[in-house]
């Protein structure tokens, strides 16, 4: 029997995080052998190195791709995404993959995509079809969408936008988002043991928070991010903070965090890294998030937790019923409903639309059978 050869792209912690359920199951595998490259803010010690997480989870790193430029701007981001499309080719040539595995939608990823389709490596995408109408991602996500060959969307309404785009149905799967099966799978910290881990303590209400570049915006970061604080401020919760990603603007949202915190570092506490066992406990634990990551559209509905999602970086993206939506200017306002007994109660009703976490053994199962082509007919949908 033909071992097939998976090579994983991530560049981040949360992505990562996100594979993790998936990674397990190829591993395990007796058809499948995973390789992993692990490439621009896993190499960065400025957001903490966490490619040394992936060893400590068991993972053997077959190639790293050291591509991260320190500059904080758009031209950066692009020569970044420059030299990740070099570097990866030579690391493809090296590993000689059957499949290109990729989830989601950084400038990393489609390097990534790029490079293997040019190479004539077929490539499965996950989390395609999805929208966010503020960031790059958006254009970026489509564009991977349609350099892949097979596809597992978070929802049927994801499924039918990739069909739409003139994807053979018979190769868009309807898997659900990975990142619940870690919800249910993961051994959660207690709160004691959290705050122990964090040298913190909560308050008698907590925010989680993450903030990331509105990418599409030609924002004032600094004063936006001033505006925040000052929310922040005025509510009555201990904030938990974490990094912001390596975007263009990334690295003036963490200083302004950082200078924020030391006013008050009982109250207030940035982590660049919680990995994946604190953040979903953490996200267990807090009483609502705050910021524009996904992560709060998508698996904080499984916890049934408030979530103040900021601006417009989300915009467009499915949810479940646990979000209040807002721009800078009322988030005071927004935390206020977010910590009603109104809106708490009404969480503890939804149900998560991203999925029951078995999304990984079905992406498996796929990539062990699915017939391989680089080959794709543009589908047009009946008139």
């Amino acid at each position: 029997m033909t071992i097939r050869k998976i090579c994983v792209v991530t560049g981040t912690r949360s992505e990562y995080g996100l594979f993790f359920p998936i990674l397990k199951g190829i591993k395990k595998s007796g058809q499948l052998q995973l390789q992993l490259i692990a490439s621009t803010m896993h190499l960065s010690r400025e957001f903490g190195l966490t490619y040394k997480q992936i060893e400590e989870d068991g993972f053997v790193i077959d190639e790293t791709i050291e591509n991260l430029l320190a500059a904080d701007s758009k031209s950066a981001t692009a020569k970044t995404t420059g030299l990740a499309t070099i570097l990866l080719s030579d690391a493809f040539n090296r590993l000689k993959p059957d499949i290109i595995l990729l989830l989601g939608d950084r400038y990393e990823t489609f390097a990534a995509a790029t490079t293997a389709m040019l190479m004539n490596i077929p490539i499965a995408h996950i989390h395609g079809g999805e929208i966010t109408e503020g960031a790059v991602d958006e254009q970026i996500r489509h564009a991977i969408t349609k350099m892949s060959y097979l596809h597992f969307t978070s929802t049927e309404e994801y499924r039918q936008r990739i069909i739409q785009m003139g994807e053979a149905p018979s190769r868009v799967f309807k898997s659900g988002a990975p990142g619940i099966d870690n919800i249910l799978n993961f051994s959660l910290l207690s709160k004691k043991e959290l705050e122990n881990s964090l040298n913190w303590r909560f308050g008698l209400r907590t925010a989680l928070f993450t903030y990331h570049p509105v990418t599409l915006e030609n924002s004032d970061v600094e004063s936006d991010m001033d505006k925040i604080f000052q929310a922040l401020s005025e509510s009555d919760c201990n904030v938990l903070f974490t990094y912001a990603n390596a975007d263009d603007s990334g690295r003036l949202i963490n200083q302004k965090i950082e200078t924020f915190c030391q006013e008050n570092l009982e109250k207030y506490k940035v982590v660049k890294n919680l990995g994946q066992q604190r953040y979903l406990s953490a996200m267990k634990l807090v009483d609502l998030l705050i910021g524009n990551t996904s992560s709060g559209i998508i698996e904080a509905a499984s916890y049934h937790k408030p979530v103040v999602n900021i601006g417009s970086r989300q915009k467009g993206r499915l949810q479940s019923g646990n979000v209040i939506d807002c721009s800078i200017s009322k988030l005071s306002e927004a935390i206020q409903l977010a910590q009603s007994d109104a809106f708490i109660s009404n969480c503890q009703h939804i149900t998560n639309i991203y999925g029951d976490g078995v999304s990984a053994p079905l992406i498996v199962s796929q990539l062990e059978s699915v017939t391989l082509s680089i080959f794709k007919k543009f589908v047009d949908m009946e008139r």
